[in-house]
């Protein structure tokens, strides 16, 4: 089964990019996962639909962080943030490794 991380941003045109870039190297390495970014705005509606399995937010959202851990933290998923030098050089690899380490920390804790 495919884990979703979903990255979160204020349009989601740049976030685009870096869910591609980390898609990319998921594929390269055969591990089943779907990543894919939207617009902040839909937020609530994503998580409640689509139950993805870690939530990113982008540097531009940094301010949601806490409501959206207020929101959502029970709901299970990690909600992590995407740093800004990761963001900003578009390194897919990287923020793509902090998603797949929550996952297995998240399991280490069940």
């Amino acid at each position: 089964m495919k884990k979703k991380v979903y990255l979160f941003c204020s349009q989601g045109m740049s976030t685009s990019m870096l869910a591609q870039k980390m898609q990319n190297v998921a594929d390269q390495h055969n591990l089943p996962m779907e990543v894919a970014a939207y617009s902040h705005g839909l937020l609530n509606k994503i998580i409640e639909e689509k139950k993805p399995d870690v939530i990113m937010l982008g540097p531009q959202v940094k301010y949601l962080y806490e409501d959206t851990v207020k929101n959502f933290g029970s709901y299970g998923a990690p909600i992590l943030m995407i740093s800004s030098e990761d963001y900003g050089v578009m390194n897919g690899e990287k923020v793509l490794k902090q998603a797949i380490l929550a996952l297995k920390k998240k399991k280490m804790e069940q």
